[in-house]
């Protein structure tokens, strides 16, 4: 017998009990005719059109405007189960896309994930949250026998592009060790290496420094990135951290700058991304005082608690919501 009256026949049943009786098992007899029909690949329309011939069949009197209502509802559900079938289609999609950005972020963070040194008399905190999963801003620690050196850097840019640039430049300082005490060269060479790798319209800020915890002495260059801060503890005064160069990737043949600083107990370095000095309130753009004001204020506190109290500070500020990736590096001579 062909199906398609094994079907009818069925429905015809179904129907003509839950009319007459309107039970509880013919409601479930329903469920499992729609069942085996989804089983069988049939679709609404043929079951719409299928409900529309039983109808005729035990309402022969039923009106032909009736009728024609579910001629109607054939048409508008070929159409809809067309673009339903799209819409879940797309979820589908967008669901392996979000696994995979959590998978590669979760990658980008065991990648760039670096200790924050525990030295005698140097205090050091940092903190980097990404605005979404993936992030734009990277830091990272490299000591040695008498240097720890610092890197900070931001992506102009944000996603996976993002990521991918910072994954690089940190396989990049990496194969940089004989040029890592001079922190001018470090970004020349980083430099060549994004002008080089990097898409055009992408750019890069950095910011590095080496900090001698014998002299206790800090030298750095910069490379178009946000001026950081120094703490002076003898007047108890703040002053921008002084930098000049170029953002890296614009042109190959760059020199950058070098500058150093004497660093006294109590002294600190801040150094930051765009997304600290940058983070938006109701009433826009919050001043640096407020970044520096904050740092007074939570500076009987270790290096690592200042900074993640300064996060929480600013993110209640913007009612919890990033705009852009933060991170925060505080360098104390104890």
């Amino acid at each position: 017998m062909d199906f398609k009256l094994i079907l009818e026949s069925s429905y015809r049943e179904i129907l003509r009990r839950y009319i007459e009786e309107s039970s509880e098992t013919a409601l479930y007899q329903g469920q499992m005719f729609s069942r085996k029909s989804i089983e069988q690949q049939v679709p609404p329309e043929e079951i719409i059109s299928i409900h529309c011939k039983v109808l005729k069949d035990l309402f022969p009197d039923i009106s032909d405007e009736i009728l024609a209502s579910f001629d109607f509802l054939i048409e508008f559900m070929m159409n809809y189960g067309l673009a339903y079938q799209e819409h879940q289609s797309l979820r589908d999609k967008q669901f392996e896309i979000k696994s995979e950005i959590e998978i590669a972020a979760s990658i980008q963070e065991n990648l760039l994930e670096t200790p924050i040194p525990k030295l005698d008399g140097v205090d050091i905190g940092a903190i980097s949250i990404p605005a979404k999963k993936m992030n734009g801003d990277f830091y990272r620690f490299v000591e040695d026998e008498k240097n720890i050196s610092i890197a900070i850097a931001d992506v102009i840019g944000k996603g996976i592009p993002a990521a991918l640039c910072m994954s690089m430049i940190k396989y990049a300082m990496d194969s940089l060790p004989k040029s890592r005490n001079n922190p001018k060269d470090v970004l020349t060479n980083l430099n060549r290496v994004v002008e080089n790798n990097v898409d055009s319209s992408m750019f890069i800020t950095m910011f590095y420094g080496i900090y001698d915890v014998i002299k206790h002495s800090f030298t750095y260059a910069a490379a178009g990135h946000e001026q950081g801060f120094y703490y002076h503890a003898s007047s108890h005064s703040f002053a921008d951290l002084e930098t000049r160069g170029m953002v890296l990737g614009v042109e190959q043949n760059i020199t950058y700058e070098q500058y150093e600083k004497k660093v006294k107990p109590g002294d600190m370095i801040v150094l930051l991304s765009d997304g600290v000095t940058e983070s938006r309130t109701e009433n826009g753009f919050i001043e640096r005082s407020v970044i520096t004001d904050l740092i007074q204020t939570f500076m009987h506190l270790s290096a690592q608690e200042m900074v993640e109290n300064i996060y929480r500070h600013i993110e209640r500020l913007q009612n919890f919501e990033l705009r852009d990736d933060f991170t925060l590096i505080i360098i104390k001579r104890v």
